[in-house]
């Protein structure tokens, strides 16, 4: 594959950028520079963004390098090219959240978490594709369409969702930070399914004040990034000032100090070919550099996926939110989603405190079992992202988008956070994810765990390089 962007300042880690930016061999103009030449070069062909900010970045860009020239700082991700999913309050951008229309302009005001991004003064470079109202695995969207896989150039296949654009923006080359958010698996999975790393953080570690809801009970932000010791760069710069439960700063584990639980059933369930194996090989590499492995299920992954199948709870509170926002949306909604809704509609008001109570039974539930481990190892997502053309049928949609959620639906069910990180590839060539699941506000430990397995493994960088640019296998054939 041609690593055409393979130069970038993008791809430099965080850590990198940031030293670079302050000791003045790299500027912020030059970043956002190269990350306008990947969305010239693969811009529409991807179709990250509903929103491009390419001259604001580029203001931007003239006012950090001024500050920092003087000796300012406005925090660690000053400079770096960030992108935002587009159900995020963002002063100054349009806000649709994937809906057929513009949302009222009371949605565009910053929430904590963007306000906190925003007063370090990144360059964002825009606004994010995501699924209609954030409901959704695969990516698609009726309305706009659903951005590029860029690990498949003779198929379109779906970048996951809900996030659909986040990690496309990261391996298109047009930013080094996504801001993502997380209700079932719509951080993880996008992540595991274009070969980057992502983070779910527990509901209620970080405020979603200000981004469009799905269910404010499961909804959490969360970020992607090509490795996940980005993340932890990212998380310790915007927790800081974000947190509910901050737990201090960041640590070095030692692969050798660490037990991880490896579940026996239901995450191993339903992989395509190649899922598995590759997960299992990153399983034994950690093993031979002095992990310990122990075989661990965790109690009410099946009940979780069951009650999941049945509506869950998002989609009562979706309904609710579509009728009480007075947003117009109800009777424009793309079918996949509206379907769900629909069926939202007919549960009574019973089953659905009955559902919020089984969730809040299956968390205490599996408090236990998570303490006996650092952290549980699966496959992040179980499918190879399917092409578009597969997903026509309503029902082969339905199957897809269960599939893609079965195994990250169970971290948000639990209370749990959860990261992902590339390993390797199935039989197709497309990305797979390791998904590291830690317990409740664990985050920073987690994201330590995840550092002292990508220090084995190595980035996705390391095992997938980077996309080829769009037309290479035309030139080629």
């Amino acid at each position: 594959m041609e690593n055409y962007i393979a130069d970038s300042p993008l791809l430099l880690p965080l850590r990198e950028q940031h030293s670079r930016l302050r000791d003045g061999r790299l500027s912020a103009r030059t970043v956002v520079e190269a990350a306008v030449d990947a969305h010239q070069r693969r811009g529409k062909h991807d179709n990250a963004y509903i929103t491009w900010n390419g001259d604001g970045a580029f203001a931007n860009a003239a006012a950090v390098d001024c500050v920092l020239t003087n000796g300012g700082d406005a925090g660690p991700l000053m400079g770096c090219a960030v992108s935002v999913k587009d159900n995020y309050g963002v002063p100054g951008f349009p806000i649709y959240a994937g809906a057929s229309e513009r949302l009222p302009e009371k949605w565009e005001k910053a929430g904590p978490v963007v306000e906190v991004l925003l007063s370090q003064l990144p360059s964002l470079m825009g606004k994010t594709h995501t699924v209609e109202l954030a409901f959704g695995g695969l990516g698609t969207n009726a309305h706009w369409g659903a951005p590029r896989n860029p690990w498949d150039e003779v198929s379109q296949r779906v970048p996951g969702g809900s996030s659909s654009g986040a990690g496309v923006s990261l391996v298109g080359g047009t930013a080094s930070l996504a801001l993502g958010s997380d209700t079932a698996g719509s951080i993880r999975i996008p992540a595991s399914m274009t070969g980057v790393a992502g983070l779910k953080l527990t509901a209620g570690r970080w405020s979603i004040d200000q981004i469009v809801p799905l269910s404010p009970t499961l909804d959490t932000p969360g970020l992607m990034a090509f490795r996940v010791d980005d993340l932890a760069f990212a998380f310790e710069a915007m927790d800081a000032a974000g947190s509910k439960a901050g737990r201090g700063k960041s640590f070095e584990l030692d692969l050798a100090d660490l037990t991880f639980g490896v579940p026996e059933r239901y995450f191993w369930e339903c992989c395509s070919p190649g899922v598995a194996e590759a997960v299992e090989t990153a399983i034994r590499s950690l093993e031979s550099a002095g992990a310990r492995i122990v075989k661990l299920d965790l109690p009410g992954a099946e009940e979780v996926f069951e009650l999941f199948q049945r509506g869950g709870i998002a989609a009562a509170e979706l309904a609710s939110f579509l009728h009480t926002e007075n947003t117009g949306l109800m009777n424009r909604l793309d079918r996949n989603v509206a379907l769900r809704v629909e069926e939202a509609q007919n549960i009574p008001a019973w089953e659905y405190v009955h559902r919020r109570q089984v969730i809040d039974q299956l968390s205490e539930m599996a408090k236990p079992y998570i303490k006996k481990v650092d952290a549980i190892l699966t496959p992040t997502v179980a499918i190879t992202p399917p092409a578009l053309s597969d997903l026509k049928d309503e029902c082969e949609y339905k199957k897809s988008n269960m599939l893609a959620l079965r195994n990250t639906v169970v971290a948000n069910f639990l209370g749990l956070c959860a990261l992902t990180m590339p390993v390797g590839q199935d039989r197709t060539g497309m990305p797979v994810g390791l998904q590291v699941i830690g317990g409740g506000n664990e985050e920073t430990f987690l994201l330590e765990v995840g550092r002292a397995i990508e220090r084995e493994l190595g980035t996705g960088l390391d095992i997938l390089g980077t996309p080829p640019e769009p037309g290479t296998r035309d030139r080629l054939s």
